[in-house]
């Protein structure tokens, strides 16, 4: 899921921060958790904050938004037996939010329900390339060449060294305020998958909106490049 629309949602509504329209982001995103859980969903994964609205955004909306996301992931490990995971470059940020994102992984370690990736301080191009010096450091770590490395090196190698390595790709990309890209989110796990864009700014999605989304999913024909 890539919420998108909140700042706009928030100006449409003639709040003077945006930070009003990313709470409301944030509530949506925990209903449209639950409406997956209902659904019988395995992982769902999130776009929360990229490595380019790290640096692009403004300074006081991105501490009101890291503060927003460091409450979100706390009130999700508090849910149900939800799985919480983060995905994404914890050196880039504060302290204090890093270790609240260790917290929620740490609290639900066990559990087995509904596993949920808080894509925070990610970007695609970037999980690419710390997979790819993942697998160098690790073949160097045993003595292995870069010839050797060049000539095995498989995709399936890299899948293992990405951060959701271990997990399933995603079937189903859901955008939401009607805009159409990836925006550098799960570049390499969404080769094969299925996108839906809704028109709905985030904190309008709608129940409704979900379950058409997933209707239409059912009812494509995945060729998978075939």
């Amino acid at each position: 899921m890539m919420i998108d629309g909140n700042r706009r949602w928030a100006r449409q509504l003639g709040y003077d921060t945006a930070a009003h329209g990313h709470r409301a982001g944030a509530a949506k995103m925990r209903e449209f958790l639950r409406w997956c859980d209902e659904l019988g969903i395995k992982v769902v994964s999130l776009y929360l904050l990229s490595t380019d609205n790290l640096s692009k955004r403004d300074t006081g909306e991105l501490a009101d938004l890291l503060g927003i996301i460091a409450d979100l992931a706390d009130e999700l490990s508090r849910e149900r037996d939800w799985r919480i995971q983060h995905v994404g470059r914890a050196d880039l940020l504060p302290a204090d939010l890093a270790a609240v994102l260790a917290a929620a992984e740490q609290r639900t370690t066990g559990h087995t329900g509904l596993h949920v990736n808080l894509a925070v301080a990610y970007g695609g191009r970037g999980e690419i390339v710390d997979a790819v010096r993942s697998i160098i450091a690790e073949h160097g770590g045993v003595g292995g060449s870069l010839e050797e490395l060049a000539e095995n090196l498989t995709p399936e190698q890299i899948g293992e060294h990405l951060y959701t390595g271990g997990l399933p790709d995603p079937d189903l990309v859901i955008r939401t305020s009607g805009e159409q890209r990836l925006s550098d989110f799960l570049l390499w796990q969404s080769a094969h998958s299925e996108f839906y864009f809704v028109e709905a700014l985030g904190p309008d999605l709608r129940e409704v909106d979900f379950l058409r989304a997933i209707r239409d999913y059912a009812t494509r024909d995945r060729r998978y490049g075939g």
